[in-house]
């Protein structure tokens, strides 16, 4: 499995990591098998939040990683925290947030509650879950002090942060914010068109600030979310009708690197320079095997543009 270095530093990672959003509507046994696939695939990374299927994501984790027979050491452990759930508004099972809270009381409690939950005695790293409109950044610098110092967090990042948003917490903060979780893939490629489409009568009406290059200048890890999805809860351009085009190149490089077509994607993603991590959301060991195996394939250069044209994008 290919290795990043994570947030500019010497710590080094697996470039595909394992999202347990969905490892609440799993069996303990399934969950077992989700996780070592995911070991025996050569990922060392899990990507976890406190409101995945309210907490049971990470219960379910707890009992599925004593079982596994995986050690501590097998992986470095993230979650995500800062959105209170409203029970009231759902959409496919999805809980959606009633607010975001930065406060540093609700950090602290909810790092607290993670590691409960998980039966962990701390975190590799803990991310803020989405920007808080109302955040105070002294607030958060307070809470991540008291995280470090008592070692119950030893790295920090956001998700879904503009750069703006990353600037205020990042000035405010001690530590070095080393990811930022946005959603990327084939089918969402914004930041790129972003970057093509300067000063064009067709760019995009909402600018990011250049996350892309922002990020590699700041070495910032960018940790790609629903690599293989279109849209917030639309589904997987794979094998979808909707994406012909790109299908068909992702099976032809398929077929030319001995991988599946989620492995095309994963390379894809990970033949962009800007040292970004693959989280990969699928809790079927096959899934996760193969879509792993795409960190190994290094696409062409032209290859990785026809796959951008085949998603339906074009060079100005």
């Amino acid at each position: 499995m290919k290795q990043l270095q994570l947030g500019g530093t010497d710590w080094q990672a697996s470039a595909v990591a394992l999202g347990i959003m969905r490892m609440s509507t799993l069996s303990v046994d399934d969950a077992v098998k989700a996780l070592q696939a995911a070991h025996e695939a050569g990922i060392t990374y899990i990507d976890s939040a406190d409101i995945y299927g309210d907490g049971q994501s990470e219960r379910t984790f707890k009992e599925a990683f004593a079982k596994s027979g995986l050690s501590r050491d097998d992986f470095y452990i993230q979650s995500k925290g800062g959105i209170i759930l409203d029970q009231s508004r759902s959409h496919d099972g999805l809980v959606f947030g009633q607010r975001y809270d930065f406060s540093k009381q609700h950090l602290l409690d909810s790092v607290d509650g993670i590691l409960e939950r998980t039966g962990l005695d701390y975190l590799d790293a803990f991310l803020l879950h989405r920007p808080d409109p109302l955040m105070e950044p002294a607030e958060i610098a307070d809470a991540f002090n008291a995280l470090q110092r008592s070692g119950k967090v030893r790295h920090f990042g956001v998700s879904n942060f503009n750069v703006q948003q990353y600037l205020l917490v990042q000035e405010a903060v001690d530590q070095k914010l080393m990811f930022n979780q946005l959603q990327f893939g084939a089918a969402h490629t914004q930041m790129i068109t972003e970057g093509l489409r300067v000063n064009m009568d067709d760019a995009p009406a909402v600018t990011d600030g250049g996350l892309l290059e922002f990020s590699r200048r700041q070495h910032v890890t960018i940790q790609a979310w629903s690599p293989f999805q279109y849209g917030l809860f639309e589904g997987m351009f794979i094998n979808d009708p909707k994406y012909p085009e790109l299908n068909q190149k992702l099976q032809e490089l398929a077929d030319k690197y001995g991988v599946s077509k989620n492995g095309i994607a994963t390379a894809w993603i990970l033949r962009h320079p800007a040292n970004i991590q693959v989280l990969l959301g699928t809790m079927n060991p096959a899934h996760i095997k193969d879509s792993a195996a795409g960190a190994d394939v290094t696409l062409t250069k032209q290859e990785w543009y026809d796959i951008y044209f085949a998603a339906g994008n074009y060079l100005p």
